[in-house]
């Protein structure tokens, strides 16, 4: 017991130790790091160590821009880089070019704020779906309190009979089933 006892309570000594000098030090010295602005939120948590999170899957992609557009303008930036797990249904930017013409720019707009978090949160479940959990004929219940139908033809993924999946990338939050369409929730 002393063997592992006194290792241990040196390494103890020396993480305490070494955290006060660092706090020590950051008082004394001033770097423009600390005089910049701190985004607030999950989403202003600086990591390029862990894989990236759904938020960042998406930012990262050339093929939705659209979508994070929207994302920012919904301001639901930080609530999709949280724990999750998330999820995500992602509308490819030519899935958004095929709703009519002037439907993106009008939801974009403040007073349709309302409109177009319905819509993405139409986009996300709770939980994580994996691909070979997907079933023909399984509802999934979306963030707005919709449900969007699972289908499989010929082994591929089709969400509610409009968008077919066409690729899956795991986050670290969740996972993106990337799609060719745009889903709308039914009216109520």
């Amino acid at each position: 017991m002393k063997k592992i006892y006194l290792p241990l309570m040196a390494c103890i000594t020396l993480v305490t130790v070494s955290c006060n000098n660092n706090d020590n030090a950051s008082n004394t010295v001033s770097t423009p790091a600390a005089t910049e602005t701190k985004a607030s939120g999950q989403s202003g948590v600086k990591d390029d160590q862990s894989a990236k999170n759904v938020v960042q899957v998406a930012i990262e992609s050339k093929d939705h821009s659209t979508l994070v557009t929207a994302v920012k303008a919904a301001e639901l930036v930080d609530a999709l880089s949280n724990a999750g797990p998330f999820t995500v249904f992602a509308p490819t930017n030519e899935a958004f070019n095929k709703l009519p013409a002037g439907t993106v720019e009008g939801l974009l707009k403040p007073e349709k704020k309302n409109d177009l978090t319905d819509i993405l949160q139409y986009h996300v479940a709770v939980g994580v779906y994996k691909p070979d959990a997907l079933q023909d004929g399984q509802t999934i219940g979306e963030a707005n309190g919709g449900n969007v139908t699972i289908s499989k033809k010929d082994g591929k993924i089709v969400i509610n009979g409009v968008a077919n999946v066409i690729a899956t990338v795991p986050a670290s939050n969740g996972i993106v089933y990337v799609i060719d369409g745009v889903l709308l929730p039914p009216k109520n």
